[in-house]
């Protein structure tokens, strides 16, 4: 086993790390099928055959990252990064957790409030958890919308932040989360001037 080298980020458990990847890779296919959800009629249904078990897909895996991160220790976050940093990517994270868990929940309840069958697969069907009522469809239709510009925009500066800690500032954050090791560059020694 290798040991940590002194430029070497903390890493975050393995099994955070490969969850954190899933979600991502789902909920920027989740984002970019909803857009293209608006934007195609051609392809509505299938879109929306994807759309709904992915949804569920999402909420589950955020339930399992939220038991997981209580249950796991996290690395420190990097020195480089300011008190201020510090608050924001700690509040981003709640918000980020929070509209993963929210947003689906929201989009189960819009659907039993317009009477849609929840299908997952096949024959397999949720349950409604919302009686049947137009106005509250409406509603929860407009909130899952502005709920699904608020994930893309924090989901957008959650990764501004990562890019800009790891090319501008080059304190190797993404470090702590890739699911692979990155061995840090060398630098390159410097001729004496004469």
């Amino acid at each position: 086993m290798n040991t940590p080298s002194a430029n070497e980020q903390p890493r975050f458990p393995i099994l955070m790390r490969i969850l954190h990847w899933l979600m991502a890779g789902m909920v920027l296919s989740m984002l970019f099928i909803g857009v293209a959800m608006v934007t195609s009629l051609l392809n509505y249904r299938r879109l929306v055959s994807i759309h709904r078990p992915l949804g569920i897909m999402i909420l589950i895996v955020v339930v399992i990252r939220f038991v997981n991160r209580k249950f796991s220790k996290l690395p420190p976050f990097p020195p480089t990064m300011s008190q201020q940093e510090r608050r924001i990517a700690h509040a981003s994270e709640i918000l980020l957790y929070s509209l993963m868990f929210v947003l689906p929940l929201i989009g189960w309840g819009m659907l039993s409030a317009g009477s849609y069958p929840i299908v997952m697969y096949g024959p397999l069907h949720l349950p409604p958890i919302l009686p049947a009522n137009p106005t509250l469809y409406a509603f929860l239709r407009n909130a899952h919308t502005i709920l699904a510009y608020a994930l893309f925009a924090t989901f957008l500066a959650h990764l501004t932040a990562v890019l800009f800690h790891t090319l501008v500032v080059r304190d190797r954050l993404l470090d702590r989360m890739s699911v692979w090791y990155i061995p840090p560059r060398k630098a390159k020694a410097q001729r004496p001037s004469s």
